[in-house]
């Protein structure tokens, strides 16, 4: 067994500091897990270090705003850049993968942002992983406070009021949803990467 750690970044960009918080939680999750190590990596300027950043990752969970039912433009730029990797072999190949998003509307087609991501991965060769929590506040018994209140399976969702800053915003609920699909890359990335190790 390697005693290598999985390293986890987290590539994401936020408009209003709401997804920020969002990607937080995610790292924290991941970070949650022994033998586990993230980076926060920040989308906004395309620097030679993000690119490293992300060259050396052995996951990257994909975040960024709902905004008009996709991901942000500096989201996509950010993808559009990425062809620098996808024609250098597939460099990102086998890694494994996830995504989140935040919009102000319950749904927002926040559903559309996380096909995106999810299509996107996959055109890097990479290895998807989705929220493993069934669908909380589906139930008369059900509240606000449900891990993934918002039901999302292909990754997180969260959801900010559009008067609340990011201090307050989005719920907790939401950022403990986040949280879990960071503990559960790091877990499928650990397992992946030991049986790499085995298959050496």
């Amino acid at each position: 067994m390697s005693n290598t750690s999985a390293r986890i970044a987290i590539a994401y960009h936020s408009g209003f500091g709401h997804t920020a918080k969002q990607a937080e939680a995610v790292a924290a999750g991941a970070a949650s897990v022994p033998g586990t190590v993230t980076d926060l990596v920040l989308l906004d300027e395309l620097t030679d270090d993000v690119w490293d950043r992300l060259a050396v990752a052995d996951a990257i969970i994909f975040g960024a705003p709902t905004y008009f039912g996709s991901p942000s433009a500096v989201f996509k730029a950010f993808a559009e850049a990425s062809v620098k990797i996808w024609a250098a072999d597939l460099g990102w190949r086998d890694k494994i993968a996830a995504g989140f998003t935040n919009s102000k509307a319950m749904s927002g087609d926040k559903l559309n942002s996380l096909v995106d991501l999810a299509v996107f991965a996959a055109q890097h060769g990479m290895i998807w992983v989705g929220l493993d929590l069934y669908p909380g506040w589906a139930e008369s018994t059900g509240s606000i406070e449900d891990l993934n209140r918002l039901g999302s399976w292909l990754g997180a969702m969260a959801q900010s009021d559009a008067d609340l800053s990011a201090e307050k915003a989005p719920p907790e609920t939401d950022l403990r949803t986040a949280a879990a699909l960071g503990a559960r890359v790091a877990t499928v990335t650990q397992r992946h990467l030991r049986g790499g190790a085995l298959a050496a």
